[in-house]
């Protein structure tokens, strides 16, 4: 393309296009290339994210004022709910998003380091593992989704890394329907992930 430029148009004209080119575009790809250069720490800072109980640092970001009745909801809800919830939650490559699991549906976001990998163990024993990142050429994508009951843990594909993700839930999160797997329990149901769930799960 830049060849076609070069040799379809007047010389003084391509010269322009060269020298306006970081005028018009250099700011934009630098924001780029800045956001993905931060550090872990700056967004835990800039954001203002706690720990985790499963790991990683998170913030509720919104919480709707409305709810729903707890006579609407399926019996697994303890209480009536909002009608949906989202949170900032930055897990760094040296860490992991213990096995847990949730009473809704939950729906990842990719923000910003590199991509992670959400593996999923669902109630019949069949694992899904899902990467959530902006390599879409390599099969990641920018939403993944974890049915709601299904026990769920997330690793940094990046050792030297961190991934900065939106977590949408609907019915709303509710510590109430968190639950984080305790390791003897988890083999005992599903002994042909052992591997995996003795890497992911908090001792």
């Amino acid at each position: 393309m830049h060849i076609w430029i070069l040799t379809s148009i007047p010389k003084v004209l391509s010269l322009k296009i060269i020298t306006y080119f970081p005028i018009f575009f250099g700011d934009w790809i630098n924001q780029i290339l800045t956001l993905q250069m931060m550090k872990a720490s700056y967004w835990i800072e800039k954001l203002e994210l706690i720990a985790h109980p499963e790991g990683g640092y998170f913030k509720e970001t919104y919480k709707s004022k409305e709810e729903i009745n707890k006579d609407a909801l399926p019996a697994r809800y303890s209480g009536d709910r909002a009608f949906s919830t989202a949170i900032y939650f930055l897990l760094k490559g040296d860490e992991f998003s213990a096995f847990h699991r949730i009473a809704s549906d939950e729906i990842w976001h990719f923000y910003a380091g590199t991509s992670v990998s959400i593996h999923m163990i669902l109630p019949d024993g069949k694992l899904q593992i899902v990467s959530v990142g902006p390599n879409i050429e390599d099969g990641e994508n920018f939403q993944g989704v974890i049915p709601a009951g299904a026990w769920f843990g997330a690793k940094v594909n990046e050792p030297n890394s961190y991934t900065l993700v939106g977590c949408t839930v609907a019915p709303g999160f509710d510590f109430a329907d968190f639950e984080l797997a305790k390791e003897s329990e988890l083999l005992e149901l599903f002994p042909q992930h052992t591997a995996l769930i003795k890497e992911m799960s908090i001792h």
